[in-house]
């Protein structure tokens, strides 16, 4: 049996996500033979006092699996890293990952509120051992849009890069950076129109937020350098992960966003892989229109600005009179 690429894993102040997130890797089938490093970030300067708590006790938990791990009972090795100060969830990321490529070569990254598959690494590691010394695979995913499966076999090339649970190789992961302006300065309208989806998504307005100053995220860049590189991400038919984050816990996932989830994980493996390494025709069409299902009609948006002006107004009358 080749070894397994090792797991990192980032975690910060959920600790029933980090529970789940663990519980689930813990019993995934090739556990025992992985290597597993956690990083828990450090408290934010103006941390309250309920998210000093969580820090806590999510710290208290890693600590007590940590030890109950000492005799292999889930993964090969466990090693706890505790951040001396808050790098925050980008520079966490970029930081770790970095590390990990730099040992071993290629790495499985997930964060704390990724539920996976009992097959989740198995479908990983051999991904990754079969794309090992092919560039034009950029990243293995874990996630799939939650779109209509029929004809498109176990699994498909994507131009998307995704985040939920994800793979790669340190030879492709080297070009990783975070500079705004250079995608600004070599990005024309044509690659943002196939960033965007033609035009059904918005993911360059993440470039811009970051660009403002208004976001601070890592994964749009490794989707934008992936691109510069004429280079795809394996997708499963269906997701190998559920996104549990969508509870207003998380900086970055808000309420909503479960219609991004399959019905039911997949746990189907071993699988046929695709023939050719070419984007799927037929799922990049199905992604587009379920991208245009979340958006509501031009008339529901303008209703919506009517009545929140409505509102508004309204409020603004009443103060006028209760001050009269």
């Amino acid at each position: 049996m080749k070894p397994c690429a090792p797991i990192v894993l980032f975690t910060y102040n959920r600790p029933k996500h980090t529970q789940q997130t663990l519980q689930a890797l813990s019993l995934n089938t090739l556990a025992k033979h992985s290597d597993l490093v956690i990083y828990q970030d450090a408290p934010k300067p103006q941390a309250t006092q309920q998210q000093l708590d969580s820090i806590k006790e999510v710290r208290a938990y890693l600590q007590s699996f940590q030890i109950q791990n000492t005799h292999h009972k889930y993964f090969k090795s466990l090693t706890l890293i505790e951040r001396p100060h808050n790098f925050g969830l980008a520079d966490s990321i970029t930081d770790g990952v970095s590390a990990l490529m730099e040992q071993y070569g290629r790495a499985i990254i997930l964060e704390d509120d990724i539920v996976t598959s009992r097959v989740f690494l198995a479908y990983m590691n051999e991904s990754l051992e079969r794309y090992k010394d092919t560039p034009k695979v950029w990243s293995i995913s874990a996630w799939s849009y939650p779109i209509n499966p029929q004809g498109l076999g176990d699994c498909y090339f994507s131009r998307i890069a995704s985040c939920w649970g994800w793979a790669s190789w340190a030879d492709r992961w080297q070009y990783f950076h975070r500079d705004t302006q250079w995608i600004l300065d070599n990005f024309t309208q044509a690659d943002i129109n196939y960033i965007n989806l033609d035009g059904t998504a918005g993911y360059f307005q993440q470039l811009l937020a970051n660009h403002k100053g208004k976001l601070k995220t890592w994964a749009i860049f490794n989707y934008l350098l992936a691109y510069k590189h004429k280079a795809l991400t394996l997708h499963p038919t269906i997701s190998y992960i559920q996104q549990i984050g969508f509870d207003g816990s998380g900086e970055h996932c808000g309420p909503g966003g479960e219609i991004y989830n399959a019905a039911n994980i997949n746990t189907k493996f071993p699988i046929t892989y695709p023939s050719q390494i070419t984007e799927s025709a037929l799922a990049f069409e199905r992604i587009k229109a379920f991208e245009l299902s979340l958006k509501k009609p031009l008339p529901t948006r303008a209703l919506n600005k009517i009545l929140k002006i409505s509102r508004h107004l309204k409020d603004k009358l009443s103060n006028t009179n209760r001050g009269g």
